[in-house]
Formats: structure tokens, sequence, C-alpha cells
């Protein structure tokens, strides 16, 4: 499988391109921004984008979706508890960052927990992680033995709970339960900053510490 990931966006998102071999088919995990890059890639890499996944609804997240989508006819897929915080992203933006991205990507269709998502060799498990957002998720590859967090979870940190929708003890809880569940060899590949595993987080991140609140 290839594997890229892009910086992309004001808010420095990790955008990560994940194409098959075979087929030369990929998809794309939080298109945050900058589509010309990842429109480049996906041309260096010979691939064809066929779904665009937001691991949740935040505008940062989801900048790049409407140009991908008019470009390649992309379908783009969330979570429906965020559905009406993907409609605000316009909004959101002008408000936080003081410029108009235009009308945001037009959803194709929810993730649903428990679901594998399937293009060419690609296979990703749907894990429900609100906390940071209602309909935030965690997409696990274990053929890759990694997990892309979205805002859940962070090399040596967690996801803001003080957003509107957001609860730290439903973002701990899943944690625990959604991704500390998975083997310590799991690289964990957040939708900010650099990479970890689940060992280390388990082990090191202050906020998952034995005697931490919701721990």
């Amino acid at each position: 499988m290839i594997l890229e990931t892009l910086v992309v966006g004001p808010l420095q998102v990790n955008c990560y391109l994940l194409g098959c071999a075979e087929t030369r088919q990929a998809v794309v995990i939080d298109p945050g921004g900058n589509p010309s890059e990842i429109l480049a890639a996906l041309r260096r890499n010979d691939l064809t984008l066929q779904r665009l996944i937001a691991t949740h609804g935040h505008f940062d997240h989801v900048l790049a979706g409407r140009p991908l989508q008019q470009a390649t006819a992309a379908a783009l897929y969330l979570h429906g508890a965020d559905r009406l915080m993907l409609a605000a992203m316009q909004r959101t933006a002008l408000a936080w960052l003081g410029y108009d991205p235009g009308e945001p990507p037009k959803m194709n269709g929810d993730l649903r927990p428990g679901e594998e998502i399937k293009v060419g060799d690609i296979a990703l498990e749907v894990r429900l992680t609100p906390g940071h957002s209602p309909g935030s998720v965690t997409l696990v590859d274990h053929a890759g033995r990694r997990a892309f967090t979205g805002d859940a979870l962070f090399a040596g940190s967690i996801g803001r709970s003080d957003l509107p929708g957001g609860s730290s003890r439903t973002l701990l809880e899943n944690i625990r339960t959604q991704i500390l569940t998975l083997p310590d060899d799991y690289v964990i590949l957040p939708g900010h900053g650099p990479a970890s595993t689940v060992g280390e987080e388990r082990s090191s991140n202050p906020f998952l510490a034995k005697g931490a609140p919701g721990f």
C-alpha cells in the first residue's frame, strides 16, 4: 500500500493519502486544505481518488473537500453526528480564520461503527471515538498495523473537548475502549503533529496515565 502524509491548511492538518499499488485507486483522509498539493500527490503516485474520508467535521479537516470533489468526483464520507458541523464549515472558517473558503463539500454517505471501508487493497475499520466532536472516528488499518485517530489522540496529548459537542469524559472513555485496545505496535497517525504508537501513548501520555481523570 502507498501511504503519503501531507501537512495542509492553515491549521496544519495531517492529510493522509492511501493508494492501492495494484488498482491505482486512492483514499484521502482529512482533506484539510491545499487541494493542488493533494492533486499533485495523486498524479505523482499515478493514483485515482475514489473516496474522501473525514475523521470528523471540524472545518480544518475538510477545507479541500469541495475542490477535490470538483476535480475528481470522489465521494466524501463522514459520521452522521457531524453532518451539521460540516454544513457550518463556511461560517466557522470565517469566524476562526477571517476568510471565506466557499461552500462545504457534499457529504455522500455516513461512516458507521464497525464497517470496513474497502478501496483496492485498502481496508479501514471504522471505530467511533467521539469526545472531540460527536462524530469523531478512528480508522484502523489492520494490515498496515496503524490507526488514523483524527483529533482524538495525539502523540503525548489528546484532542480538545471544550468545543461544541465535546466531552472529556466521553473522549477518554473512547480512547480507552477503541484505541488503547489495539496492540502496542500499532502506529498512531493523528490529525496534527507527529506519529506515535499505541504502546508509547499507553505508557507515557500524561492524559492516559493511571490515576489521571478518566483512568
